[in-house]
This record gives C-alpha cells, structure tokens and sequence, in this order.
C-alpha cells in the first residue's frame, strides 16, 4: 500500500492563526491543495466571512490565505490511508507534523484552530502544551456543521492591524 504525505503547510512571518486539517481527502489529494472537494464549505465559507470572490485556481486560495494572515496544515504529515474518512485516518498507522515546531518558527501565530474531531483529538494527544480551539468540520460529511461556530472564532482576524 502506498503512502499518501499532506500538503506543505502555508505560512508566512504575517500569519496570525493556524488552521490544522486532519488529511487531505482524496478529492484534495487530485487537485494537490487543500479543501479541494467542491462540496468542502471551507473557500465557500471563508468567501462569505471575508465578503470577497476567491478564485478557484491555487495561486488565488494562496494570496487569499496570505492577505488574511491565515496558515493552513494538517495533523497527519504522512499515513497509508485508502479514502477520505477521518475514522480510517484515526486507525491507520501515521506521522504526525511537527506543529510545535512550526509555532516556534512563526511566533506571529497567536491561535492554533483544528479543523474537525479527528484534527483536534490527534493535535491535543501529540502536543498537549498547544492551545488548540476546536471548530466544527467543513467537510460535507458534516451534515450538523454551523457556519457562526467559525464566524465567531474567525472575528480574530477583523481584529489585527
């Protein structure tokens, strides 16, 4: 079986908030960037916060992510997941990125948010230290997710300079 690696994270000095996925979804994986099943509410989402047009091409999610002073990553660096599911990924045997690594090396982040259940569960068992925040799941098998949950939370970016 193949192993399937995540994405590079996206970050720069300007990031403020981190947002850790679980693993790209085979979708995403095709596409290679992150939420990049169509039916994901992420951009969508993000589009409605920020009362913007996100282009659909990387290079457009890119610019967007670094103008709001967001990063994005995932949990999971690399594991032998077949699908999309995050209770596959919880079974399956995998390394975990260095997040605490990383907030070191970006000390402009100031809140670190998991993206789903299986992202937080695997971010507060690897780095206890790290105050994570929990935030529904944009991913379409979410069928309870609340759009304000992240709002909310988001409002910390309308906030910085």
């Amino acid at each position: 079986m193949n192993t399937n690696f995540c994405f590079d994270p996206i970050v720069d000095k300007d990031s403020k908030i981190l947002i850790l996925g679980s693993f790209p979804s085979v979708k995403s994986r095709e596409v290679n960037f992150y939420y990049g099943n169509p039916q994901n509410r992420f951009w969508k989402m993000m589009e409605e916060f920020f009362n913007i047009k996100i282009g659909n091409d990387i290079e457009s999610k890119k610019q967007f992510l670094k103008n709001y002073h967001i990063a994005l990553w995932d949990i999971v660096k690399a594991t032998q997941i077949k699908g999309s599911s995050d209770l596959d990924l919880v079974k399956e045997e995998k390394q975990i990125n260095e997040v605490e690594e990383l907030l070191k090396k970006y000390p402009n982040i100031q809140k670190v948010f998991c993206n789903g259940k299986a992202s937080y569960n695997l971010t507060v068992k690897f780095f206890p230290n790290i105050d994570v925040n929990y935030l529904p799941s944009t991913s379409p098998a979410n069928v309870s997710f609340k759009k304000e949950i992240w709002f909310e939370n988001l409002k910390i970016l309308k906030k910085q300079p």
